[in-house]
């Protein structure tokens, strides 16, 4: 691999991290908040769960960003990437969990801007929308879930040390299932730019081809558990506890909600079975880890009444609509010069 193809993945590698340090508090921020997961359990599964998700399920989002943008210099995504990253580590840095999908859309339709490319209304519209209906059917599926945990709960008559032992376990499996969710939905975001100039040659495993995407994939959910490792813990506090007071049962059901939403914007198969049945379907589409929790705190707080942060609430939802402007104005400066100052293609 070539030292200047190196150099342009690390952008990647970059927003890789700044979304682990960033999306893995959607995760486990709840359960590592109540004390009932170890941060650095949760870190490992986290990252073990993100890799596979990525290689296994990760293509399916990727096709829709190509739509948005098709990116075919290195030097053009090196520029989108790095602008994502720099936007996504600045609100990292102040505790704000933003959405590293908004960050690499707002970076894409900037390169748009740059090059002269018409960006696709229908697409845009398309994953736009997702923003809004994430969090409002996370609220929904958080909502539905607690109800079924409580019915579950009132007939089932576990002891006080059994309901301990039994959420503790659940809240692992949970953050497995939702890491495995992120990987999947979320890795297009640090890859997907890259997949039409993938440095890597396919190769056979145990019969199995392992793809050049699938290559880059992996080492985008690698970045991601360097994240997670080495600057997620404050976000992590900041969801598990800032919004609402949470048990370790609400925690449980916040990140299922989260993980399920995540899940349905992602997976081939269901888009394939629903659509098969003429049922409407779910877009393939990287959206908000961050909307999809935080929809599901709130959700709950509204149905249970209880107090909710709403000046946190407000900081959020502000770091959301500067997300997007931020990553493409700096998108359009990062274009400008790699282009002129170190005289690379970027279109």
């Amino acid at each position: 691999m070539e030292l200047i193809t190196l150099i342009f993945l690390s952008s990647g590698l970059f927003l890789g991290w700044s979304l682990g340090a960033n999306d893995a508090a959607n995760v486990f921020g709840t359960a590592v908040a109540t004390k009932m997961v170890r941060f650095r359990t949760a870190a490992i599964i986290c990252t073990v769960m993100v890799i596979i998700g990525a290689v296994v399920s990760g293509s399916g989002a990727s096709h829709t960003l190509g739509k948005l943008g098709s990116i075919t210099a290195l030097g053009g995504a090196f520029a989108v990437t790095l602008s994502a990253a720099l936007t996504v580590y600045w609100m990292t840095k102040a505790s704000i969990p933003v959405s590293t999908s908004q960050a690499i859309v707002g970076a894409i339709i900037g390169y748009n801007l740059f090059s002269n490319t018409v960006t696709d209304p229908s697409v845009l519209t398309k994953i736009v929308s997702t923003w809004i209906l994430c969090p409002l059917l996370s609220a929904m599926v958080a909502v539905m879930l607690y109800r079924f945990v409580n019915f579950v709960l009132s007939h089932a008559k576990l002891g006080l040390f059994q309901l301990d032992s039994y959420t503790r376990v659940a809240l692992i499996l949970a953050g497995a299932f939702g890491s495995y969710s992120l990987g999947a939905n979320n890795i297009a975001n640090v890859m997907g730019v890259f997949v039409p100039q993938s440095p890597f040659n396919s190769f056979e495993v145990f019969d199995h081809t392992f793809s050049s995407t699938a290559q880059l994939f992996m080492l985008g959910g690698i970045a991601i558990g360097v994240g997670v490792f080495t600057y997620s813990k404050r976000v992590m506090l900041t969801v598990g506890n800032g919004l609402l007071t949470l048990t370790p049962v609400l925690a449980w059901v916040v990140v299922m909600a989260h993980s399920i939403v995540l899940f349905l914007f992602s997976s081939v198969t269901i888009k394939l079975w629903l659509e098969s049945n003429g049922l409407w379907s779910f877009p393939l589409v990287p959206v908000s880890s961050s909307q999809a929790v935080i929809g599901a705190v709130i959700g709950i707080g509204l149905y249970r009444r209880q107090r909710i942060q709403w000046r946190i609430v407000a900081r959020i939802v502000s770091g959301w609509v500067a997300t997007p402007i931020i990553s493409t104005v700096l998108c359009v400066l990062v274009l400008f010069v790699v282009k002129n100052l170190f005289q690379q293609q970027v279109v």
